[in-house]
């Protein structure tokens, strides 16, 4: 992920922000501790005090003072967790606690880039980092089945919303929990509000939890990018239509709204056959019927989404105007 050297230095000084802010609240826990507890700092001084005498002893050739030291270290610290215990807490109160514990809040593991620095470059270069917001809310904890009808049997599918939304729920969940090893696509095809970017923000929110990249688009954004790409030729710009084939779910939402031509029917087609060559997911909503993408871009693309997606058909009202 490519970032300006402001983009770099704004993300490094987050990290650095946290890894401040989990030093600082172990600080003020042991600090509380000792206030409370005394006898909690002389077990640490005795511990700090005792690693130091062995160390030495070690390298006087004392074969056994490694293992003298871990018998003393563990019944110091066993007195010490019952003390902490004692006063209410429980023994991890003096650990660090971190946004991203693969990493610890450095951004690197092992020298390379965490998955978590990773998204957050796309969070800034891609602006959502409203997404993470909006994950807060719509995500499959805070998924409501009881907003979707029993009634109103859909002819073609003959069940009805909730029926549907249910069957619909269970391909979603199921596109997470084998997405290491499957890497599905999913095709969300229904009219306006019943529920599809809901979806595909379930999806996300589940996949960013769990340390993959995921990228936004709605379908005009997308195309603003290929668009910069090949008339922009800047670094930044084929950079950002880089990350589009390599980030691990690409979500293109409301397909169809964009103003559709030649070239939006070649860009798509290729993202969509790249992405497949790549063995990369992608989430693709729209208000469109099979038969309209086929006529709006082409049947090869259609074949290609035909052959390579699950297909997600939502039926129902407006949700928005039943919330209303």
């Amino acid at each position: 992920m490519a970032l300006t050297n402001s983009q770099y230095d704004s993300l490094r000084r987050e990290y650095d922000k946290r890894q401040f802010e989990s030093h600082r609240r172990v600080t003020d826990h042991i600090e509380e501790l000792y206030k409370k507890s005394p006898r909690i700092k002389e077990i640490d001084q005795s511990i700090a005090s005792l690693s130091v005498k062995q160390a030495q002893k070690l390298l006087e050739g004392d074969t056994h003072a490694l293992i003298d030291l871990k018998g003393s270290l563990h019944n110091l610290n066993k007195e010490k967790d019952s003390l902490i215990q004692s006063l209410g807490f429980q023994p991890d109160y003096i650990e660090p606690t971190y946004h991203c514990p693969d990493c610890k809040d450095t951004g690197y593991v092992n020298g390379k880039k965490c998955h978590c620095f990773t998204q957050a470059a796309i969070d800034l270069v891609y602006t959502q980092s409203n997404l993470r917001q909006v994950l807060h809310k719509e995500n499959f904890e805070h998924f409501d089945l009881s907003l979707f009808s029993d009634a109103d049997i859909d002819p073609i599918t003959n069940l009805s919303p909730r029926e549907n939304m249910e069957l619909a729920l269970h391909k979603c969940k199921n596109f997470v929990q084998h997405f290491k090893e499957q890497h599905l696509n999913l095709l969300l095809l229904g009219p306006t509000g019943v529920g599809k970017t809901f979806l595909s923000n379930c999806i996300a929110k589940e996949l960013l939890d769990g340390g993959y990249s995921v990228i936004y688009f709605t379908s005009t954004s997308l195309f603003d990018v290929f668009h910069n790409n090949a008339y922009n030729r800047t670094s930044g710009a084929q950079d950002s239509y880089q990350n589009i084939f390599n980030c691990d779910v690409l979500i293109i939402d409301d397909l169809g709204t964009e103003v559709a031509n030649s070239y939006t029917t070649s860009q798509l087609f290729m993202c969509i056959n790249e992405r497949i060559m790549r063995g990369k997911s992608t989430i693709i909503s729209s208000n469109l019927s099979m038969g309209e993408i086929s006529e709006t871009y082409s049947e090869r693309t259609s074949s290609r989404i035909y052959k390579n997606y699950d297909l997600v058909r939502l039926v129902g009202n407006d949700l928005r105007l039943v919330h209303k």
